[in-house]
């Protein structure tokens, strides 16, 4: 076999499934509104609910849930009910984690403490 050809069955071998692509992209698109960015980046840091993320994000509490249903539809957060309150977080995940840390890296974001 050519060095060319152990190259792609190396690379065929590793790659993503279907499923991870589909997920990443999806994660990826949400992302590429600057305004879900935001959001995101915030409960990457916090817990907060509508009221309260629309206050720190400068947006109205409509607005805020459409950005928020999305995100939480493509895995991107986690909630929790207190009462008729709901809070939002980003999810416990590896890909979470991932993004977050890439977001901070190239936009070159310090965290707070």
């Amino acid at each position: 076999m050519s060095e060319k050809g152990k190259i792609h069955q190396k690379l065929a071998a590793e790659m993503p499934d279907t499923e991870t692509i589909a997920t990443v992209s999806e994660a990826l698109k949400q992302l590429g509104d600057p305004s879900r960015l935001r959001v995101f980046w915030l409960l990457c840091h916090t817990e907060e609910c509508v009221s309260d993320i629309a206050a720190l994000v400068g947006m109205s509490s409509p607005a805020v849930s459409h950005h928020l249903r999305l995100l939480k539809a493509a895995g991107l957060l986690d909630t929790r009910r207190v009462g008729k309150e709901v809070y939002y977080r980003a999810a416990d995940s590896d890909l979470v984690r991932k993004l977050h840390t890439t977001i901070e890296e190239v936009a070159r974001i310090s965290c707070p403490d």
